[in-house]
This record gives structure tokens, C-alpha cells and sequence, in this order.
């Protein structure tokens, strides 16, 4: 086993770990977003996730501006 003072280094300059965090796992962890996953016919139908989120919110939008002509929701149990 080498010693550390033997141990080449071969990252670049340009990279500077010093400040770099691991990121923990479970429940302590950061979180960076949801991440949804459309079917493929869907996802082909919007370019971006800009263009999904317009088209739900405008689905909310219109939900809640009919929401009394809706029939009520059945769930199942």
C-alpha cells in the first residue's frame, strides 16, 4: 500500500472539492423536487416541463372555475 505522500494526484486544478457535501440518504436528505414520470404518449405531447406545468395549471384553473357542474368524485374504498 502506498503512503499518502507517494499517492499521485490526477485531478485537475480547475476542480475545487473543498467545499463539496455528500448527500445524506432517507429522511435527512435535502430535498431537490419531486420527480414525476409521464407515460411516453404523454410526454411526447409537451417539449419541456415548463410546458406540462402550464398545462396543468391551466387544468386546475378550469376544475376550479367549474368545480359546482362537476359530478361529485367516487373513490374506491
Amino acid at each position: 500500500m502506498k503512503d499518502e505522500s507517494e499517492l499521485e494526484d490526477e485531478l485537475r486544478p480547475e476542480y475545487d472539492l473543498q467545499s463539496l457535501r455528500v448527500r445524506k440518504l432517507g429522511p435527512g436528505r435535502k430535498r431537490f423536487g419531486d420527480v414525476i414520470r409521464l407515460e411516453p404518449d404523454v410526454a411526447d405531447a409537451f417539449p419541456d416541463a415548463d410546458a406540462v406545468n402550464q398545462a396543468l395549471r391551466f387544468l386546475m384553473r378550469v376544475t376550479k372555475d367549474n368545480q359546482d357542474s362537476l359530478p361529485p368524485v367516487r373513490r374506491n374504498s
